[in-house]
């Protein structure tokens, strides 16, 4: 039996989503054999899900979306590290009720990919998403010593909305660890840069943008898509329109400009965790998160575990909070069965609240439904 499930979002983490469904299956059968694989897509969760995998947790101060400094971590485990943005720039270091869509920075996530080559580190998973920035991942790359200037030849103010001055990039400068680095992109989205699917026009009503504000965020990450272009050639203009670029508010596109290579999330994860040994070792799988619905099966965290399952022919549960697919949408993605919480506890408040106690009933029905 394998347990790798991602967190509930807002009530537990992928490992005590593992810890409640181990007490559940072993209330139905005491004796049953349980491997937890707690797992993420690369957005919040993945340092942990690192860390529980057998990574070392390695902390630093670095400045958060707003410039204060933070105390944030990274995994490493010999010279591979994984890098999670939302750590230093993520919506959950913001001051509760605060947004900041234009000037939010991500010069805190470049801090930790400097953190982590100073461990030295030679391959870094840098996970994104989560994030509360829309600035194209300028600040990352000013963190790790490219700069940005105005008509004065004065750094550009933080955030997205800073670009729209732009006028010369320099980005000679740059970390020279960073050539001989492999730098995997790891996220569970796949959009452009700017326009209609890009990153300010998805995602920035999410960060607390006005329509006002995805329009010029939307105009200054062309621009200085289009200064980028002067600096390092018609790559610039390729980066921003590849799949990963719009990631975390377009923190992808300056991974992409560092030269990373962008793979989806879950199966980047899946692969530094070590789940095809654990995957040899299960008869069933157990996967989930907070919600399973139509974005589940468009790069989450179960979709990714379930394909990996069903090719290698294991049976796979999923457990989850709340259930918006149907049978059908569920067996296509290699899914037999859901186990919701709303099952047992309808009002979805109270699931949220006693969201342990509750899992832990669920895993027991699995358990009596495939283990007894």
């Amino acid at each position: 039996m394998l347990i790798a499930a991602d967190k509930f979002k807002g009530s537990l983490t992928a490992v005590e989503v593992a810890e409640r469904v181990t007490a559940g299956l072993r209330r139905a059968a005491p004796g049953v054999e349980v491997e937890s694989l707690p797992v993420a897509d690369g957005g919040d969760g993945t340092v942990a899900a690192a860390v529980a995998a057998g990574f070392e947790r390695c902390e630093t101060r670095v400045a958060g979306p707003l410039g204060h400094e933070v105390t944030a971590a990274f995994a490493l485990r010999g010279d591979t590290a994984v890098v999670e943005m939302a750590e230093a720039s993520g919506l959950q270091r913001l001051p509760a009720g605060v947004c900041a869509p234009l000037t939010a920075s991500t010069y805190g996530s470049g801090e930790l990919l400097r953190a982590a080559l100073d461990a030295g580190a030679r391959t870094i998973v840098f996970g994104v998403g989560g994030s509360a920035t829309t600035d194209g991942g300028a600040g990352m790359l000013s963190a790790l010593g490219a700069r940005f200037l105005d008509a004065d030849g004065e750094p550009v103010p933080p955030g997205g909305g800073g670009l729209e001055g732009l006028v010369t990039a320099d980005l000679s400068g740059l970390d020279t660890r960073l050539a001989d680095v492999d730098l995997v992109l790891a996220s569970d989205v796949d959009n452009p840069l700017t326009g209609p699917t890009g990153a300010p026009a998805v995602y920035g009503p999410q960060k607390g943008a006005s329509p006002a504000d995805v329009a010029a965020l939307d105009e200054a990450l062309a621009h200085y898509a289009k200064v980028l272009e002067t600096a390092i050639g018609p790559k610039a203009a390729e980066h921003a329109a590849a799949p990963g670029a719009g990631a975390a508010g377009g923190i992808g596109y300056g991974a992409l400009v560092l030269g990373a290579r962008f793979r989806p999330g879950i199966e980047v994860m899946l692969d530094v965790l070590g789940f095809a040994p654990a995957l040899d070792r299960a008869t069933l799988v157990i996967t989930g998160e907070g919600s399973l619905d139509e974005q589940t099966l468009h790069g989450k965290a179960p979709a990714g575990v379930a394909a990996a399952a069903r090719a290698q022919g294991r049976e796979v549960v999923a457990v989850c909070g709340r259930l918006a697919l149907r049978p059908e949408a569920l067996g296509r993605a290699g899914i037999r069965r859901a186990y919701p919480l709303t099952e047992i506890e309808p009002d979805i408040a109270k699931c949220i609240a006693d969201a342990g106690p509750i899992l832990e009933r669920v895993a027991e029905n699995i358990g009596r439904d495939f283990l007894v």
